[in-house]
């Protein structure tokens, strides 16, 4: 299987299914002399696990990080760093009745196309339980960016029809971790919650959109073709599970605008060149101008339902599924640490890659 590795300079490979023994995740390019804190990484991961709210699976896991090299007395040496979480609460039993069926929008039978076999388990490895070997990646990785002055954060700005309003400068970002649902206006957040419960009451599931920023960027990030930040930011955050859309600056919204509104005006403040405005998201020909980066990412409804419906099995016969198990009714809250992981991936591989093309 190919595609377990991202990044070219800070590359990260990804190991393990959502049924097995573990998952885990190496750094390969991570500069020696880095102090690294485990107990951030933790943190991070605390933020994704399973079983933290009412309004997630319930599945318990402690995900517990296990740093097994490229650190010595706190500090990263420079060898590769690989970091292992042991799954502890696996009921493959809940997916025995799908071991020869479809489910609807589930990567089982694109799985079975393409390697004639798959681990159907929890999805193996198509589940979102990979991703928490993303985030002890994305978490060296912000910490990286933290020593340069780079910071990385994400919320929830939308979940089914309710949408947080304000623009992210406007918001508290001191808020964000105070309720379960990981949007920084109180009321707001509220109202996704109660829908969420409602979601979850009908054995159905809900989207949203989780809203990511990247502030201290300096300017000159970034290559000029194939590898522009934006395409790489796109890319990092659509490999998420159930992330359906992507937009930066000002997205689809800006076909709205002619021109001469939309265009970015260069003046200097205080001795540094900024620009007046900032629909371009922090980024023109794929390289970064110091701004603020900013985008938005769009998570579909989880596709595992507690309510039965109609699918096929391997010979093709017509058959009924229902879920089992424990299953997320929307998979944005526990998103917002992901996608502020593989943004931060992003930006630290760039950020050694502009190292190199100026020694």
């Amino acid at each position: 299987m190919a595609g377990n590795s991202f990044g070219k300079v800070f590359k990260i490979t990804s190991y393990g299914e959502s049924h097995g023994k573990a998952i885990g995740v190496v750094i390969d390019g991570c500069p020696a002399g880095l102090k690294l804190n485990t107990d951030l990484i933790q943190q991070d991961l605390d933020r994704r696990r399973p079983g933290q709210s009412k309004i997630v699976t319930q599945r318990k896991e402690s995900d517990t990080v296990h740093v097994l090299s490229g650190v010595f007395d706190g500090v990263t040496t420079g060898t590769p760093i690989s970091m292992i979480i042991y799954n502890e609460d696996q009921k493959s039993k809940d997916y025995s009745h799908i071991a020869d069926k479809f489910r609807p929008s589930h990567a089982d039978y694109t799985y079975q196309a393409k390697y004639g076999v798959r681990d159907y388990r929890g999805g193996g490895r198509s589940s979102a339980r990979e991703t928490a070997a993303r985030v002890a990646a994305g978490s060296v990785a912000k910490q990286l960016l933290e020593a340069e002055g780079i910071d990385v954060f994400a919320y929830v700005s939308q979940v089914g029809s309710i949408a947080l309003q304000r623009p992210y400068h406007e918001i508290d970002r001191s808020q964000i971790e105070n309720n379960p649902v990981r949007c920084p206006d109180s009321s707001v957040a509220q109202e996704m919650e109660a829908l969420i419960r409602e979601v979850r009451k009908d054995g159905d599931t809900v989207g949203g959109v989780v809203h990511g920023v990247i502030t201290g960027c300096p300017p000159g990030l970034g290559e000029p073709a194939f590898d522009k930040l934006h395409a790489e930011l796109a890319k990092a955050i659509m490999s998420i599970n159930a992330c359906k859309g992507f937009e930066y600056g000002s997205g689809f919204g800006g076909v709205t605008m002619r021109g001469s509104q939309h265009n970015d005006v260069f003046e200097k403040v205080d001795g540094k060149i900024v620009t007046r405005t900032n629909h371009s998201g922090g980024l023109q020909g794929g390289i970064t101008n110091g701004m603020d980066i900013y985008f938005r990412a769009a998570f579909k409804p989880v596709a595992t339902l507690m309510k039965s419906q109609q699918s096929l099995d391997q010979t093709g016969k017509k058959v009924e599924i229902e879920g089992k198990g424990r299953h997320d009714p929307c998979v944005v809250p526990r998103a917002v640490p992901i996608v502020e992981a593989m943004a931060a991936l992003v930006i630290a591989d760039f950020l050694l890659r502009n190292r190199l093309t100026r020694l």
